[in-house]
């Protein structure tokens, strides 16, 4: 007998945000998230997301054992700036049953349908500006930080449901032998054309973070007004965004691009701490975690660029790729061995193009599905 619960009560979210530690507890590849920033994620009073939109969480037992978790999203500023009518479905984990999917996410399909919803897309984790897509190809090795991760039985799941692809998305890896002298040579002239037309990298001032973070904002919002699902950071949600990551940034990998002391364009590196969380148990930062986190930055050797936008005046000038191949520049000294580019559009040649130049390789794919209800 399968029943379908909806979390109502900070215990019920814990077992929410603790099934996955169980389900995954024999995946070498498995990242356990830190439960603190998932128990803010999902709390109505903590996150600013709650203000314009909101979303239900479930779980499934089975014979009265906890078998799966979904969570119902209706985002209504999405909807509203995309024209849409569409709800979504996240934080989706289950064991390897089909009636225990159908029944998970049917739950989330009647709850965002009596919100007036027509469609339902995801995995979304909350928004696309946080983790989002089904991992479909590249499951050889954990996933980055702030990228999702799952079983390769998860895609007959969801499709066995009657859900169809609507986008992949791409992720890309950019070794040190790959970024070699030829990806160098290419960034000095690419940087060099740009000068000439009055356009400058330099590294975000840390000290002066309200201001830059301001003028990043701006940008953030405008660049990405046409890619598939997005929807402009309320000013809350992007300085609780700027406050989490201001703790992990390093101004090496956050890179602007002016012109006439206005951001045209910008970077945002940051050290992979799932090579840390890995071995964090259940997410937990007491009684070690906390230790494990500070003291072992230092030995991090890989990093994620996972954020990367320019204004459509100044796109095809080769700023993307001067913006990728300084971070990249940047890392190698600092004891990197590789970078992540992720996650870009399927059909974002532009940007597909600009990382390829640098000597990537596309070595993880994740999908977004969606169903017509």
């Amino acid at each position: 007998m399968i029943t379908i619960v909806p979390v109502e009560t900070k215990k019920q979210r814990a077992a929410f945000i603790d099934f996955p530690h169980d389900l995954y507890a024999n995946d070498p590849n498995y990242v356990p998230e830190l439960f603190l920033g998932q128990e803010d994620l999902l709390n109505p009073n903590k996150h600013p997301f709650y203000k314009h939109s909101s979303a239900q969480p479930f779980l499934a037992y089975k014979d009265g054992e906890l078998v799966g978790r979904v969570a119902a999203i209706y985002n209504t500023n999405h909807n509203a700036f995309n024209k849409v009518n569409e709800g979504q479905f996240g934080f989706f984990d289950c064991i390897n049953d089909q009636e225990v999917a159908d029944k998970l996410l049917q739950t989330a399909e009647e709850w965002v349908k009596a919100k007036g919803a027509n469609n339902i897309v995801g995995p979304i984790n909350l928004t696309t500006n946080d983790t989002c897509g089904l991992l479909v190809e590249g499951f050889e090795r954990p996933p980055m930080a702030m990228m999702p991760y799952n079983f390769p039985y998860y895609l007959d799941l969801i499709s066995h449901a009657g859900f169809a692809k609507k986008v992949d998305l791409r992720a890309y890896l950019v070794n040190k032998a790959g970024a070699n002298q030829r990806s160098v040579l290419l960034l000095e002239k690419l940087e060099a054309r740009l000068e000439r037309s009055g356009i400058k990298l330099r590294q975000i001032n840390l000290k002066d973070f309200k201001s830059e973070a301001e003028k990043i904002k701006k940008v953030y919002n405008k660049a990405w007004d046409k890619n598939l699902g997005f929807v402009p950071m309320t000013d809350e949600e992007f300085y609780y965004v700027a406050k989490d990551l201001k703790m992990i940034v390093d101004p090496k990998y956050c890179i602007v691009a002016e012109k006439d002391n206005e951001v045209i364009g910008f970077a945002l590196g940051i050290p992979n701490i799932n090579e840390i969380l890995i071995n964090i148990k259940r997410g937990r930062l007491l009684p070690t975690g906390i230790f494990k986190l500070l003291f072992g930055k230092k030995n991090i050797r890989s990093i994620r660029v996972l954020m990367l936008g320019v204004l459509d005046n100044y796109r095809k000038l080769g700023i993307e790729a001067c913006l990728y191949g300084r971070i990249i520049k940047n890392a190698m000294p600092s004891g990197i061995l590789e970078a992540e580019c992720s996650w870009m559009l399927d059909h974002n040649y532009l940007m597909n193009h600009a990382i390829e130049q640098i000597n990537a390789d596309l070595y993880k794919r994740y999908r977004l599905y969606e169903k017509a209800i």
